[in-house]
């Protein structure tokens, strides 16, 4: 089924605010086995909104208007739709009655703006939206299904999972599960060099296999993408000879963070886990409380950005600090066992290191980060550069930082060592065991 979106909106199309609507309902859709095949962009002009709508029905089966339902005078894609169709907009007495209902419940009158919300083609179906008054609905320009979807995210999302989904299984039931996409969340490595690794397996694609790529800093996402069916055999070699290639620097598949891959290993293990941040200043710990059910394993994270608070809620030691800086191996791993002793946890992760724009020296530079791991097992740390020449920023560095400080433990849990070999990041020192 060819599918098409329209997004509205004059905010959308000058990039007042990101897009993040059409980006969930095409993962939404993918994750269905449907895949969108254009996504429109279109200000709040009538004309223009005409025009996509004719334009959209005569290439695709289905078209996903998003937005443009509000009471306001910028709210016209009823309108549009009526002019697409050749017909008049009407009032639609049962979502007049529904809204009157919603704004009684709340204890409020519904102004005579709200009425324009009720005002649908004379074809339309009406496609309920029992989380708001902007009335959602279907109409038939041609041969195409143009379904028009409410512009706040939270109805948005209700609508395409309880009204949209059951409907595109309705309008092609064998369409569904036609696409399916097997996701490789990488660290460490560069896009080109990736995509330059990879060619040489490119060509050994299974039939109806192909792969794409999504850079998202400090990650790079490879995609592989099922467009027909493939043999089982076929497709578990190809996906072996694609792990091979990427090497250390695959860190997880089919999961979208590494907070989620780390949050699924401490869940199954049972252990805990104590933290101690210094230029993450809790980035660490956010990736994991960010998943619920997190407080099951994750004891606490210290965030100690000074040298007294590393002494004081760490145990470094004084002398360690004199002697090598708060920025050294010696440093992380005093506060990873630190952290670790004075949460009871079974492991300990450190991370300190000078994220810039200033602090850095000719022996230290900007982009110099220590991570530590420890448990039963024994203590692992390395230093590494991402400074680049001083060309990553303070953001990408701690970003840089949380994702390693996350990967050495994803490692030392699956009993790997914890000291990656990542293609794009320079390791200056390392010390295992």
């Amino acid at each position: 089924m060819k599918i098409e979106m329209i997004c509205t909106g004059e905010e959308v199309l000058s990039g007042q605010i990101v897009d993040t609507n059409a980006a969930w309902v095409a993962n939404t859709l993918m994750e269905s086995g449907y895949e969108l095949s254009r996504k429109t962009t279109v200000g709040d002009r009538l004309e223009d909104l005409v025009q996509a709508f004719r334009e959209s029905a005569a290439r695709a089966e289905l078209v996903i208007v998003n937005g443009g339902l509000g009471p306001t005078s910028d709210d016209l894609s009823a309108e549009a739709a009526a002019q697409a169709l050749g017909e008049p907009l009407v009032m639609f007495e049962q979502w007049r009655a529904a809204m009157e209902q919603m704004f009684a419940a709340r204890g409020r009158t519904m102004t005579s703006s709200n009425l324009k919300q009720a005002m649908l083609p004379t074809s339309a179906v009406v496609v309920d939206n029992p989380v708001g008054t902007a009335c959602g609905f279907r109409v038939k320009l041609g041969d195409a299904w143009l379904f028009f979807t409410p512009g706040v995210p939270h109805e948005l999302f209700r609508m395409v999972k309880e009204q949209l989904l059951p409907f595109l299984v309705d309008l092609d039931p064998n369409s569904g599960g036609s696409v399916t996409v097997h996701k490789l969340l990488t660290l460490g490595q560069a896009e080109s060099a990736m995509a330059n690794d990879i060619d040489e397996i490119v060509m050994a694609c299974p039939d109806g296999v192909s792969i794409g790529y999504r850079a998202s800093m400090p990650h790079i996402e490879v995609k592989l993408f099922h467009r027909a069916r493939v043999d089982e055999t076929q497709w578990q070699a190809y996906l072996a000879e694609v792990r091979r290639v990427l090497g250390d620097s695959l860190v997880g598949e089919n999961q979208k963070s590494m907070g989620e891959i780390l949050h699924s290993l401490l869940v199954d293990c049972g252990q805990t886990l104590a933290l101690a941040e210094s230029c993450t200043g809790g980035m660490v710990a956010d990736q994991l409380v960010t998943q619920a059910g997190s407080s099951a394993y994750l004891l606490g994270s210290l965030v100690t950005y000074s040298n007294s608070a590393k002494q004081s809620q760490c145990g470094v030691r004084a002398d360690t600090l004199a002697k090598h800086g708060a920025v050294s191996l010696e440093t992380v791993a005093e506060m990873a066992a630190g952290a670790r002793r004075a949460l009871g946890s079974d492991y300990g992760v450190s991370v300190s290191g000078i994220a810039g724009p200033d602090g850095g020296t000719e022996e230290k530079p900007v982009g110099t980060v220590c991570f530590c791991v420890c448990s039963d097992r024994g203590r692992w740390s390395q230093a590494l550069a991402f400074g680049s020449g001083g060309n990553r920023s303070r953001t990408l560095i701690r970003k840089l930082s949380t994702a390693v400080a996350l990967d050495m433990l994803r490692r030392h849990l699956l009993g790997l060592d914890p000291v990656a070999d990542y293609p794009f990041l320079t390791r200056i020192e390392a010390r295992r065991g």
